[in-house]
Order: C-alpha cells, then structure tokens, then sequence
C-alpha cells in the first residue's frame, strides 16, 4: 500500500527565526537557499532531529508535505513538517520505504551497513524491520544507478 503522504526536503542555512505574534507556540523560520528565500512555519507539531534548538547561521534541511495547502505568497511559506541540521556533504531524506527498503517515489535505495546506527524518532535503539516505514534517513554518496542507492551512517524510524 503507497503512503497518502509525500514530504519534500529543501536544503538552506537559516536567515531567522521569529515568533508569529497571535500565535505564542508557532514560529516562522526563514532560509536562504540556493534558489532564493523560502520560509517555514515551524510549530510544536514540527519534528526536529535530535531536538537540535534551531538558529541563524544553521544549515539545515526542512521537509513538508507536498499534499498541504500552500499560500500563493512571496517568498513561498511551507508548514514544516520535519527539520533536521545537516553538514555539507551530508543528505537527509523524509520518506516512506517498502519491505526492500526502496522508498516509495523510487527515489532512493537503501543498503544498511553495520555501522548504520537505527533509532526511533526519541533516540530508542530500533531493533525491528525498518521496511514499510517513515524513514528519515541521513547518508552521504550515492550510486549513480536508478535508483540511486547507498549506505546511510543513520536512520530514524517513525513508528
């Protein structure tokens, strides 16, 4: 069964990050990407890895679902649905994976090594399948194959 779901990851360093006046528990995080600047909303609902506290300066990778409304506004404002902090070189992907560990948009194969470290998403070890899952997966290189394909140094399982 395919996942109703689909996230999208944009990759930028933070600009700011500002509280929105009328709502006390919701913020509006601004990044600089590559392809301009693009804001998220971030709020309690929004997953941030390893609870890592958010600032300027950070490069990170924000996720939402490609499913959600989005206003037709300048610069484009996501709900962010998932945030984690990311070194250069280093990729994270949000994503739903099958039993073989391929994710459902085909878009990435995994191979786990035995120095892939596997946790749930409130740093449990995970010691189940983590096929037919959420994935957020951090990994470095890939193949050059379709799809590519590659040994992530971690993962986190959404159970």
């Amino acid at each position: 069964m395919k996942p109703s779901t689909y996230y999208t990851g944009i990759t930028g360093i933070i600009d700011r990050i500002e509280p929105i006046r009328s709502e006390c528990c919701n913020q509006i995080m601004t990044i600089r990407t590559i392809d301009g600047i693009i804001r998220f909303i971030l709020s309690p609902g929004t997953y941030v890895a390893d609870n890592t506290p958010l600032r300027t300066g950070m490069r990170i990778t924000a996720f939402y679902d490609v499913n959600q409304p989005v206003p037709l506004i300048y610069p484009p404002q996501y709900q962010a649905a998932f945030a984690a902090r990311t070194e250069p070189g280093e990729n994270v992907m949000v994503a739903y994976f099958d039993s073989t560990l391929l994710s459902y948009e085909n878009q990435l194969q995994l191979n786990i090594g035995p120095d892939t470290r596997v946790t749930t998403a409130n740093g449990q070890r995970y010691a189940c399948s983590i096929g037919n899952n959420l994935l957020m997966v951090y990994y470095g290189a890939t193949t050059r194959s379709l799809p590519p394909q590659t040994t992530p140094e971690r993962i986190i399982v959404f159970c």
